[in-house]
């Protein structure tokens, strides 16, 4: 990994410093003191009492040791489990103002998110030590956020050092890692997503993201057992496949390198609260694994299909108007998101001249694509298999939904961003209906 770490961070936005290895832990004075503290003043490390104990305590007397000035830490209750509320973030704010510090956020996703928002309002860098491989938003921009009772994705920068010990991660709660791994196994049809898009001409790939991204996750996601019995050394590719996912966000400056349709599914369950009464609430990791299974299963579908031999005309005159597909997005949403599925539709629609040409450009690529996009997927009972013995959802029961349930989502995936999936080419071929169908046809996936 060091080699392609080292390009990753030569052009990653913010990121500069990345350790992950077993035992590092033991040098995170140095490596937080030496990027984040490089210039003297006081660190306020965040924590909960879980993460605290796994790691914190540790990387308090590592600062100390190198002469780094350590403020009273915050430390949240371990349980009930802490959520990612602004409420929160305002708390570390006044804390980071309060101390003149700057934070590190000692735990996994909701402390890095709480600790990276707190940090990017303040115009201050911060670091992470993460405790748990349970996604990969540690060296990714941003933090999904609930504010108002609404959750977004609040802008903020990644942070400056990332620290990865492969024991404190194996010693988490298993489900954490189950939960990354649904997250590392969305980069197989969001990158397939990603293909279409580049061979229709709608979003060129960006090779270095897309090296970072897919070169070693198939390696990362092969040892899905002894990751779920906590094998420390399982987890050095999945960590690294996590970390490498969010830098290579930094680096294509957007989240295309490693979210598809299927984070489309797991974004609408959390718009329905899926799991939200739970402690701790279902994870995006697992949500996004069924997702996942069901996007897996659609390109099965798709590449049954014959791209080469369609009618280019007949698919045209076919096209619906922009009125129609407002009526059916109108049709198909409720609340709120009637309006997002209008704005984010309407900005990846195209006249009928425009579809000729997008149907052309694939009809044209497809003896090299399919087999591209042939190689890219992962069958989807063989992904099921991995993600069981993983320890992740493998059928949409495991986070409390049904089959019909799923497919129900599937239009509402279409409409819901504007990045275009494959889920749009299915539309714009007039085959979208039937592929879902066929998804769910008895002797399929989950029937």
């Amino acid at each position: 990994m060091n080699e392609t770490l080292a390009r990753a961070l030569e052009h990653a936005e913010t990121t500069r410093v990345v350790e992950v290895g077993r035992g590092v832990l033991a040098d995170a004075g140095r490596t937080i003191g030496g990027t984040l503290l490089a210039d003297g003043g006081p660190v306020l490390l965040v924590a909960d009492e879980r993460t605290w104990a796994a790691a914190g305590a540790v990387v308090a007397e590592r600062l100390r040791e190198v002469g780094a000035e350590v403020v009273e830490p915050m430390i949240f209750p371990g349980s009930p489990t802490l959520y990612a509320a602004y409420e929160h973030c305002v708390e570390i704010k006044q804390r980071l103002v309060a101390t003149g510090a700057l934070g590190v956020a000692v735990g996994s996703g909701t402390l890095n998110d709480l600790v990276k928002l707190a940090s990017g309002e303040l115009g201050q860098p911060y670091a992470v030590v993460g405790t748990a491989a349970s996604m990969d938003g540690y060296t990714g921009f941003g933090a999904p956020m609930t504010r108002d009772g609404v959750k977004i994705t609040m802008p903020c920068p990644a942070p400056l050092a990332v620290v990865f010990d492969l024991d404190v991660v194996a010693d988490a709660p298993a489900p954490m890692a189950a939960s990354g791994y649904g997250d590392l196994s969305a980069k197989l049809p969001g990158g397939a997503d990603w293909l279409i898009a580049d061979a229709v001409g709608v979003d060129p790939l960006n090779e270095l993201a897309w090296g970072l991204v897919q070169g070693g996750v198939r390696e990362a996601l092969s040892r899905p057992a002894e990751l779920a019995a906590g094998v420390p050394e399982a987890f050095e590719g999945l960590c690294s496949g996590l970390v490498l996912s969010g830098l290579a966000m930094q680096v294509a400056r957007g989240t295309r390198p490693a979210s598809g349709a299927e984070h489309y599914f797991s974004h609408l369950w959390e718009l329905d609260h899926l799991g939200a009464e739970l402690d701790p609430p279902l994870s995006h990791g697992f949500k996004v694994a069924i997702g996942t299974l069901a996007m897996c299963a659609f390109y099965e579908r798709f590449l049954a299909r014959d791209v080469a031999g369609v009618d280019v005309e007949a698919v045209v005159a076919a096209w619906p108007t922009w009125k129609e597909i407002a009526a059916d997005i109108r049709a198909t949403m409720s609340g709120p998101l009637v309006e997002k599925g209008l704005t984010e539709t309407r900005e990846k629609y195209v006249d009928a001249e425009g579809l000729r040409r997008r149907v052309e450009r694939l009809v044209a690529a497809w003896p090299s694509l399919k087999g591209e996009l042939a190689a890219q997927v992962v069958p989807a009972k063989e992904l099921q298999g991995m993600l069981a013995r993983a320890g992740a959802p493998s059928r949409p029961e495991d986070i409390g939904l049904t089959a019909a349930a799923v497919k129900a989502t599937f239009p509402r995936a279409m409409y819901y961003r504007s990045r275009y999936t494959v889920l749009d080419v299915a539309r714009e071929l007039g085959w979208f209906d039937d592929l879902v169908e066929e998804v769910f046809a008895p002797g399929g996936l989950w029937t």
